[in-house]
C-alpha cells in the first residue's frame, strides 16, 4: 500500500521536532551566556571603587578608608571590605606562579556570573601589592540577567508555540489543498458540471490524497458516461415510441374515415394519447431530475393561470363541481408560465380523478406572508398518513379507493412537485379534516422560497 503521506508526515514531524529542540537548546545557551556577564558600565564602577579603596589605603588614612567603605555599603546596599591575604606555605611546599597570579578572595569583575545562584557573588579587586584586596558583594543593581526569566519564557514557550503553529499551518495547507480541490470538483459535479476533475490540479503528487483524487476522477468519468448513456437511451426511447404511436394514430384516423368500430377506435386513440403523455411526462421528469434547471425567467398573473386551468377542467369533467376562490389579481415574478401551468393542471386533474362523480373539488388561492398559497382539496378517500410523501414518487400507486377504476397517481404529482421546485416553490400533501386529500402549493411572490 502506498504510504507516501505517512512518511511525509513522519519526516516532517520527527525532523521538525529535532530541529526545534536543537534550536531551543542552542538559543537558550547563547542567551544565557550573553546575559551572564556584568555590564561594562558596572565593571568600570567596581574598578573605580577598587582604585579609590587602594588610594585611601596607600594614603594610610584608615579613618577615611573606613568612612568611605561605610558610604559605599550604604549607597549600594551591600557589603564591602579591604582585606589582606597572607598566604604561608608549610611543609616545604611552594606557590606556583599561576596560583600566585590567579589567587583571589572573590570573583574577577570580568568573570561569568551564574544566573541560577540565589545569592550575589563576592567580587575581588586586588591592589597592586598583590596581597591587599577590595572585596564587595555584587550590588543587586549590577547583577546580570535581569531579563533572563522573560527571555527563558520566550524561548521555551513562545518560540516552540510559534514554530509548532507554523508546522501545523504547513501541514494543514499540504493536506487541505487536494481536499479543497476535491470539494470544489464535487460541488461542480453535483451542480451538473460532469466534466469536473481533480487529478490535473494536483500535478505530480503521488500520495494517498492523490490516490483519492484519481478515484474521484474515475468515479466521475464513469458517472458521466452513465448519465450520457441514460440521456441517449431516453432520446432513443422517445424516438422509437413516437414512431409507432404516430403510425397507430394514422391507422386509427384511417379506420375512423372508413366507419370502423367507433368504440374500439376511441379506446385505441385514448390509449395512444396516454402512451404519448407518459413519454412526454417521463422525459420532462428525467430532465428536471438530471439537469435541475432553474425556471424563473417570467412574470405572470397566477389568478389568470388558475382560472384558465379551471375552465378547461370544468369542460373535461362536467360531472364534477369545482368551487374556486381566487383574488382579483395575483402577480408572480421569477417563475415559469409553462412549468407552473402544467404542475397546477396535474394537481387539479389528480383531485378530479379521485373525487367521486357528483363530488366537488375546492380550489383556493390566498396570500400569506409574501407567499401565494394555492390549495386544491378533493373529497375522495384520502391517503394513509405514512404515504403522504410517497405519492410524490414517480410511478407510485395506491391500491383501490380511486374513481372509475383508476388506481394511483403515476407521474402527475411527481412531475408537479419537481416543476414547482424548479420555479422556487414547494408542494406538499395532507389529509383534510373532513376527508379527502389536500395539495398545497407554496409560491413566493419573488419566485424564490427561503
Amino acid at each position: 500500500m502506498n504510504r507516501r503521506l505517512w512518511w511525509k508526515l513522519c519526516a516532517t514531524l520527527v525532523l521538525g521536532m529535532l530541529a526545534l529542540f536543537w534550536l531551543i537548546s542552542h538559543l537558550t545557551w547563547e542567551t544565557e551566556e550573553a546575559m551572564s556577564f556584568i555590564a561594562e558600565s558596572h565593571q568600570r564602577t567596581l574598578r573605580s571603587y577598587g582604585a579609590q579603596a587602594e588610594a585611601l589605603y596607600n594614603a594610610g588614612n584608615e579613618q577615611a578608608l573606613s568612612e568611605w567603605l561605610r558610604s559605599v555599603q550604604e549607597q549600594e546596599n551591600t557589603w564591602a571590605a579591604v582585606i589582606q591575604s597572607d598566604l604561608t606555605p608549610i611543609a616545604g611546599s611552594t606557590f606556583s606562579q599561576r596560583f600566585t597570579e590567579g589567587f583571589g578572595l572573590g570573583r574577577d569583575v570580568s568573570w561569568k556570573i551564574h544566573l541560577y545562584f540565589a545569592e550575589n557573588p563576592t567580587m575581588d579587586l586586588p591592589f597592586s601589592d598583590g596581597r591587599t584586596h577590595f572585596v564587595i558583594q555584587l550590588p543587586e543593581r549590577m547583577r546580570p540577567g535581569n531579563y533572563w526569566s522573560p527571555s527563558r519564557l520566550l524561548l521555551q514557550v513562545v518560540l516552540p508555540f510559534a514554530v509548532l503553529l507554523l508546522v501545523c499551518l504547513l501541514l494543514y495547507r499540504h493536506l487541505m489543498h487536494p481536499l479543497r480541490r476535491l470539494e470544489l470538483a464535487t460541488r461542480r459535479f453535483s451542480e451538473g458540471d460532469y466534466s469536473a476533475r481533480v487529478g490535473a490540479d494536483l500535478g505530480a503528487r503521488k500520495d494517498e490524497l492523490a490516490g483519492l483524487a484519481r478515484a474521484f476522477d474515475g468515479m466521475a468519468e464513469r458517472t458521466q458516461q452513465l448519465i450520457e448513456h441514460q440521456r441517449q437511451r431516453l432520446s432513443d426511447m422517445s424516438h422509437e415510441l413516437r414512431t409507432p404511436l404516430t403510425r397507430i394514430e394514422m391507422a386509427v384516423s384511417l379506420a375512423e374515415q372508413q366507419q370502423g368500430d367507433q368504440l374500439l377506435l376511441e379506446r385505441i386513440r385514448g390509449e395512444c394519447n396516454g402512451m404519448r403523455q407518459l413519454v412526454e411526462d417521463a422525459l420532462t421528469l428525467s430532465w428536471l431530475e438530471n439537469e435541475s434547471p432553474v425556471l424563473r425567467d417570467e412574470s405572470l398573473d397566477l389568478t389568470e393561470l388558475v382560472d384558465s386551468i379551471v375552465d378547461d377542467a370544468r369542460f373535461e369533467y362536467p360531472e364534477h363541481k369545482l368551487n374556486v376562490q381566487l383574488p382579483a389579481s395575483a402577480r408572480l415574478s421569477n417563475s415559469s408560465h409553462r412549468a407552473l401551468g402544467q404542475a397546477i393542471e396535474n394537481v387539479v386533474r389528480n383531485a378530479l380523478d379521485h373525487t367521486p362523480r357528483g363530488g366537488s373539488v375546492q380550489v383556493s388561492l390566498v396570500e400569506r406572508s409574501g407567499v401565494w398559497l394555492l390549495s386544491v382539496a378533493d373529497c375522495g378517500a384520502g391517503v394513509p398518513g405514512d404515504m403522504l410523501e410517497r405519492i410524490f414518487q414517480p410511478f407510485f400507486r395506491l391500491s383501490g379507493g380511486s374513481n372509475e377504476g383508476r388506481s394511483g397517481f403515476g407521474l402527475g404529482l411527481a412531475l408537479a412537485r419537481r416543476q414547482v421546485q424548479a420555479t422556487g416553490g414547494s408542494l406538499s400533501a395532507s389529509n383534510g379534516a373532513q376527508g379527502g386529500l389536500v395539495i398545497e402549493m407554496r409560491l413566493p411572490r419573488g419566485g424564490l422560497q427561503t
